[in-house]
């Protein structure tokens, strides 16, 4: 079976967010004074998320990426992932997570069915590391990365958010990770989802990152997997590992865009960038599963056709990235 939305597109992947705490406070992700915490009582339980994942496999969902917030604070995560990862017909299992909490729990994540890792890891330097996440330890977010590879998990996707005069220094150092590392670095442009005023001084083009590894490396293009993310990838020619660029606010993406996102609250969003969604509570509270498949394939047939938020008229509200899962 198979989700196509009005446009065309087939939609197979769904983000899950189980969480909106985390244990960082990263700068493009909240704005300086925090955020109000969503009340307990207010969070999905772990059978309604279990419910949304499995109607959605039901109804042509093939890989689920669980998502916060940071996904690893919340009580009770391994057993939950164990269950989704059962789901029958769920072909990918993956988690984003920032690497922190990795050292103590990725043997854990990899026996329960984790199949896969995305890690936010925006520099290499300890003191810039520092700044961005308002306080995080390098060091924490290091050993994660090395204890999920003890643990046997496949080279992981670390996602980089590039910020003019903060961490773009760094751009070259992260691409010779990949010279002896089978990482996957992705370069995502940042999204001023907090709307700070100075935001456009902030964006660095995919482009121009392309640009400044060229001028040192020699880089060739890869191929896109269908079920893969946004990113156009690349390899430094001999390397190991692989580089891409995500251009949200450039190069929008849209028309390849095949996923739906569902917050820890229940919304269920079409696009990132869009101020609509649909409230799942009410279908799950009726308990009627085939009435969750319908509201499910609702949304996938009124996913927008791209989004907006490069256009002058059409700024969206703000909002808190950890609050959506990305």
């Amino acid at each position: 079976m198979s989700l196509i939305d009005a446009h065309g597109r087939r939609i197979n992947y769904l983000r899950l967010s189980v969480t909106d705490r985390c244990n960082l406070r990263c700068s493009y992700c909240m704005p300086a004074q925090g955020v109000k915490l969503l009340p307990q009582d207010r969070v999905l339980s772990y059978e309604e998320l279990l419910r949304v994942a499995k109607q959605a496999v039901a109804v042509g969902i093939e890989k689920i990426r669980v998502t916060g917030g940071e996904p690893l604070v919340r009580k009770g995560i391994v057993p939950f992932l164990k269950r989704l990862a059962l789901i029958p017909g769920l072909e990918e299992l993956v988690l984003t997570t920032n690497g922190t909490l990795l050292q103590g729990m990725a043997r854990e994540l990899k026996d329960a069915g984790v199949q896969r890792l995305n890690i936010s890891l925006d520099s290499l330097s300890p003191v810039t590391f520092a700044k961005i996440t308002r306080g995080g330890d390098l060091k924490a977010a290091l050993a994660g990365l090395e204890a999920a590879e003890r643990a046997g998990f496949p080279p992981h996707k670390i996602n980089v958010v590039l910020m003019r005069g903060v961490n773009d220094h760094e751009i070259l150092d992260f691409v010779r990770l990949t010279l002896e590392r089978p990482y996957a670095v992705r370069f995502i442009e940042y999204m001023p989802t907090c709307q700070a005023a100075d935001w456009r001084s902030l964006c660095i083009p995919g482009s121009e990152v392309l640009e400044r590894i060229a001028e040192r490396f020699l880089i060739e293009k890869l191929e896109r997997n269908e079920r893969s993310g946004p990113a156009k990838n690349f390899r430094v020619k001999g390397a190991v590992g692989s580089l891409g660029v995500i251009t949200p606010m450039t190069g929008h993406f849209c028309d390849a865009c095949n996923r739906l996102r569902v917050t820890a609250t229940g919304v269920a969003k079409g696009c990132l960038l869009s101020g609509a969604g649909v409230d799942l509570g009410p279908l799950l509270a009726s308990g009627d599963d085939a009435s969750l498949r319908d509201g499910i394939r609702r949304i996938v047939h009124d996913k927008p056709g791209r989004h907006r938020f490069d256009e002058e008229a059409g700024v969206v509200a703000p909002f808190v990235m950890a609050g959506i899962g990305g």
